[in-house]
């Protein structure tokens, strides 16, 4: 009985230590932040980012598709919407359609970078209500292929820099700003911009790129407006998975067939995903957004030394974004097997896009899906990839800049780090740079967030317009 009782003890204490940790996972404090007076023209950011969107700058994987016309056009356009910027600070062209201005400031020690790219996806322009390419204002809403992925930030970064410069402003140190004509594409501009500052010996202390932005129920169990800054990027590898069979007529079909056994493969992917890890990144998030959140949600985000197979499991069910940030990710994206109905192919192959956790790489995500596919007889072969990218602090100058400017245009956001699952350009900079960080300065609906890549892609005046107003900021503290 007695052994019985001081179990019980233990058991309570062991509770109540859970219990107490939850009720003191409360938000840390945050210092008010005085916003600016910043005069914005709606109708200016509107006309010029629908003059943007009439040029269709698509970008294609296979070399000489893209109209380099086009391109040229959108950089004409420039020169005509921001003629300060290009008479101060006239770019130079890296790469194929990079493009780089440099903004001097009274020093040289400590440069900014704010990033952008201007190409944009293919479209399927039979499913759109509008013409994609007609940068359409209708129902206060700005039409047009690239109007969210990502014209408009590269619109706010350029209309900041032109009125602060008319104003006579004189940033505190030299800005760069860098903008890729194949991100879409994961084209070499970026990389070529990075090579040439590297040549130079130029060091950002920030870097800026597209990535999270300010977004809501996206967390469980919270419901305030969250402003997530992407600290660090995954890596993309395509992988190829291969079965092999005996060919020859589907009539007299064997027993064991390629296709058969590529499936039974792709169950078992499906059935058992990649190891679940938590990564700064995904901690920071949880340590933060956590605080804001319910208490049953507290429990487990204020012991996840506790409740780390519960997360896992939450995070399995409910997949996406959330699922994405625990762990390398395996999505079954290509097949290929015979070419005709009554022919047994000899080989059977699905393509998986594997995005990478910081911490994993392509060489260990490629030995842990053999692992897990070792009792199938399919071959696993990398074609190509990129790793992750490193991970940006949470603390410092640069951080504190961001934050600062965010708090400014989006006093009601929690901001908070995350882990960006797309590829991004700024990956890039991460060989010069330390403090890379991933937010576009919006709030963005989840239908606007769906559009991205999609159909009618659109951006309300309302959101480009307080957008603008954190670009400012942003630049204006450089």
């Amino acid at each position: 009985m007695i052994a019985l009782y001081v179990v019980l003890a233990l058991l309570l204490a062991f509770v109540a230590l859970l219990v107490i940790r939850a009720l003191r996972f409360v938000p840390e404090k945050q210092s008010a932040t005085s916003a600016p007076d910043i005069q914005v023209d709606e109708n200016r950011l509107a006309e010029h980012l629908s003059k943007m969107l009439q040029v269709p700058t698509v970008s294609y994987t296979e070399a000489g598709r893209a109209d380099a016309q086009a391109f040229e056009r959108f950089r004409e356009l420039l020169k005509t919407l921001y003629p300060k910027l290009h008479q101060q600070a006239p770019p130079e062209r890296v790469g194929e359609n990079g493009l780089l201005f440099h903004i001097r400031g009274k020093s040289a020690e400590k440069p900014s970078v704010l990033m952008a790219h201007y190409d944009v996806v293919p479209v399927d322009e039979a499913a759109w209500s509008v013409p994609p390419f007609s940068g359409l204002i209708k129902d206060g809403d700005i039409w047009g292929r690239g109007a969210v992925d990502t014209k408009c930030s590269l619109l706010c970064v350029l209309e900041a820099a032109e009125n602060a410069l008319h104003a006579g402003f004189v940033p505190q140190n030299d800005v760069y700003l860098s903008f890729g004509g194949d991100e879409e594409t994961l084209g070499q501009d970026a990389f070529a911009i990075v090579d040439e500052l590297n040549r130079r010996g130029i060091q950002p202390a920030f870097v800026l790129d597209e990535g999270g932005a300010v977004v809501t129920n996206v967390f469980p169990g919270v419901k305030e407006n969250a402003a997530l800054i992407g600290i660090a990027e995954k890596g993309s590898v395509f992988i190829d998975l291969v079965a092999k069979g005996k060919s020859g007529h589907a009539s007299a079909p064997p027993a064991r067939q390629a296709v058969g056994e590529l499936s039974k493969a792709l169950n078992t992917l499906l059935k058992k995903p990649l190891p679940f890890t938590l990564t700064k990144p995904a901690e920071e998030l949880f340590d933060t957004l956590g605080r804001h959140s319910t208490f049953v949600y507290k429990l487990i985000f204020a012991n996840l030394w506790c409740f780390a197979p519960v997360l896992d499991l939450i995070c399995k069910k409910s997949g996406g974004e959330l699922n994405a940030l625990v762990r390398t990710t395996a999505a079954l994206t290509r097949l290929s097997a015979s070419p005709a109905y009554n022919v047994l192919p000899g080989q059977a192959t699905a393509g998986l896009n594997l995005r990478l956790i910081p911490g994993d790489s392509m060489e260990k995500a490629g030995e842990q899906l053999k692992r897990t596919l070792g009792g199938h007889p399919v071959e696993v072969n990398i074609v190509k990839g990129s790793q992750p990218s490193a991970v940006s602090p949470t603390t410092g100058d640069a951080w504190e800049r961001l934050k600062t400017s965010i708090n400014a245009a989006y006093p009601e956001a929690i901001v908070s780090p995350y882990l960006m699952v797309a590829a991004s350009d700024s990956r890039h900079f991460c060989r010069i740079a330390d403090n890379v960080y991933r937010f576009s300065g919006f709030a963005f609906s989840r239908e606007h967030l769906n559009m991205i890549h999609s159909r009618d892609e659109r951006i309300p005046v309302a959101v480009l317009t307080q957008g603008y107003r954190f670009y400012q900021n942003l630049f204006l503290g450089c």
